[in-house]
């Protein structure tokens, strides 16, 4: 499957089977986060790969969206290790992380992996709930698993704007 035709495929799950993710396919997920672009190679994205009984119960408490997951990762980045633009001051790091979670997203789904992108949590509960390192900055949480047998993407999944809608060529 080609790239574009991975991207499409892929949906949010919001279903997910008791099955867990294998310890090989949570590395190659991992992994593809590791390298993603980020500006100038600072790699400032940092991960919490929660997939214990007992982690996953903590993250109970940081959000009400769960869908049976049997792996969450939290996407952080280091903000004491990001670039910053000189004449506006702009960290890279939110950005950074939202490259890297989109990669594992996309890596899990080739693995036949499903997830979906939660950015309602409390970061003050992931905080607390993890012992976050004061300079972390959460900035999502992806839940991952193998899909139900009837799990489907949303209505709304293939609809998209023309093209001509969202870019500009000059």
């Amino acid at each position: 499957m080609g790239f574009v035709e991975l991207a499409e495929s892929r949906y949010s799950v919001r279903e997910f089977s008791p099955r867990p993710v294998e310890g090989e396919k949570r590395e190659a997920i991992l992994r593809a986060g590791q390298v993603s672009p980020t500006a100038c190679n600072l790699q400032p994205q940092r991960v919490l790969a929660m997939q214990s009984p007992e982690a996953l119960a903590k993250l109970k408490k940081c959000t009400v969206h769960h869908f049976g997951e049997t792996l969450a990762l939290l996407v952080c980045y280091d903000k004491s290790g990001c670039w910053t633009r000189e004449y506006d001051g702009r960290a890279s790091g939110e950005t950074d992380a939202a490259i890297a979670a989109t990669h594992m997203m996309l890596a899990a789904w080739e693995l036949g992996v499903g997830s979906t992108w939660v950015m309602h949590f409390i970061p003050e509960a992931v905080r607390v709930e993890f012992s976050l390192p004061e300079t972390w900055e959460p900035v999502a949480l992806l839940l991952m698993g193998y899909p139900a047998e009837d799990a489907e993407p949303s209505p709304l999944h293939s609809r998209r704007k023309p093209l001509e809608e969202t870019v500009k060529v000059l």
